[in-house]
């Protein structure tokens, strides 16, 4: 039984039967290349199948190895996922470029036999003169060594954020989180993730196809840069309207912005973005498009079509860990693939200090354009005018399309039986709140949104 659409190993697969005493040894050599690789555990060399036993516990034991046998830090350089395979379980292995190459073995030391690269199909031992090179070239200017010039930092907003992930943060969540110099300082990305800082997002709107008249200038920071993002995004979501038009044989709805890309490009914008420069990611609405301009470039020694093909190259490893361990991105490099999945290559434009994203919106007439914002607006006030209950809350927050996750942070509400059963089962029962995903209750990506009030066209989307 072959595994998927079996390829061969390559310059980045690698297939490994179990986990072995080699296995540090391949992910240094996939952390030295320039687009990383993927390692597949329960398959072997000849691409079949033979699974894993106790999947979950080699999941954590293979976390545990990449954090303390390789050096420097792997920490948001890497993702372990589960895969299932006919009736055998496999363990991914994503990992990434990374950006203070040589990586090696800790107990080796950054030496040839410490230090490895990955040639063809397999790890081969670097020379003294590529390791003497690579070191020569790390980046020493990243968020993670630049010392944060406040010290008195306090970081209440992240912690509620990772309890609602059911984490704890002790006291060596700083360390742990690598948000200290190794003089034991908060650096910059602990900065950025403090409950106050200098970083604001922007997000403006203008009234045309130009700069000339501007409408709106919303600024959404000052604070940890989890929150900040989740403002952006739920500033965004309510600006992306699902436009309706009624034909004789069926209903058209279209949201002006493909709702998986948007979420994509935003995230992307801000993990991704340069902060070094301290020039935050800046987000405009224009009548007719979306504009995402962050700072900074395509990775040292990448094409532009190499950039589009989805490799990983993080630019700031600490957010990159803080947002998956929040479960705000999700597999490691699936961002640009997702995005091209809706929007063109021609959509980025790139400069020496700038990578800009342009979404067109969607083509809708202007009549149902208007009809269909006065109708959200009258659904909204007659659902505000009733809101004297959580049920009602609920109904008022899902005007847009949200996860159980949001509508229970909404709410304040840490039980998810208790708010299952008592709250949103009793609303999903009697039609008032529907499922994005009808057809699949249980996805991952179910969302749920107000049913239409009195016949107005709702705001259901996928998301």
């Amino acid at each position: 039984m072959q595994y998927g659409d079996y390829q061969p190993e390559g310059q980045h697969l690698e297939y490994k039967k179990q986990l072995t005493d080699t296995f540090e040894k391949e992910v240094v050599a996939f952390l030295n290349s320039r687009e990383g690789g993927v390692i597949i555990i329960g398959v072997n060399d000849q691409g079949q199948l033979v699974g894993v036993e106790d999947a979950d516990a080699l999941q954590l034991k293979i976390k545990d190895r990449l954090k303390t046998n390789i050096s420097p830090s792997t920490m948001g350089l890497f993702d372990v996922v589960m895969l299932q395979d006919h009736d055998k379980l496999l363990i991914k292995v994503i990992v990434a470029s990374g950006s203070e190459k040589p990586y090696y073995l800790t107990k080796m030391g950054m030496s040839p036999k410490g230090c490895f690269i990955r040639i063809g199909s397999a790890s081969e031992p670097m020379t003294s003169a590529i390791i003497e090179e690579l070191f020569a070239k790390r980046v020493r200017n990243s968020i993670g060594n630049i010392t944060s010039r406040y010290q008195d930092l306090t970081f209440q907003q992240l912690k509620i954020y990772y309890q609602e992930q059911d984490f704890t943060l002790n006291e060596q969540f700083a360390k742990n989180l690598e948000l200290t110099t190794k003089a034991g300082e908060y650096n910059y990305a602990a900065y950025l993730l403090a409950d106050k800082n200098g970083c604001s997002i922007k997000v403006g709107k203008y009234q045309g196809t130009d700069r000339v008249d501007l409408i709106e200038n919303q600024e959404y920071g000052y604070c940890c840069l989890v929150k900040a993002t989740q403002a952006v995004l739920e500033k965004l979501n309510i600006e992306n309207k699902t436009f309706t038009k009624i034909t004789p044989t069926r209903r058209i709805e279209q949201r002006m912005l493909n709702p998986i890309a948007l979420r994509e490009a935003v995230i992307n914008a801000i993990v991704h973005n340069d902060f070094s420069h301290e020039v935050p990611p800046k987000f405009e609405l224009f009548s007719d498009r979306l504009e995402i301009t962050s700072t900074g470039a395509i990775p040292a020694g990448f094409t532009e079509d190499e950039f589009f093909v989805g490799h990983s190259v993080p630019q700031n490893k600490e957010l990159m860990r803080v947002f998956r361990d929040l479960d705000i991105v999700e597999q490691m490099g699936s961002g640009i693939s997702r995005i091209l999945q809706a929007y063109p290559k021609s959509s980025y434009h790139f400069s020496p200090n700038f990578i800009r994203v342009i979404m067109p919106f969607a083509q809708t007439e202007q009549a149902t354009m208007q009809a269909t914002m006065q109708a959200t607006m009258q659904a909204t006030m007659q659902v505000t005018m009733q809101a004297d209950s959580v049920e009602n809350q609920v109904l008022l927050f899902c005007q847009q399309p949200k996860s159980r996750h949001e509508i229970q942070q909404h709410l304040g509400l840490k039980n998810r039986d208790h708010f299952r059963r008592a709250i949103l089962n009793p609303l999903l029962e009697s039609g008032q709140l529907l499922r994005t995903l009808p057809d699949k209750p249980t996805s991952p990506n179910q969302q749920f949104y107000t049913a239409p009030v009195d016949g107005v066209a709702s705001n259901e989307g996928e998301v």
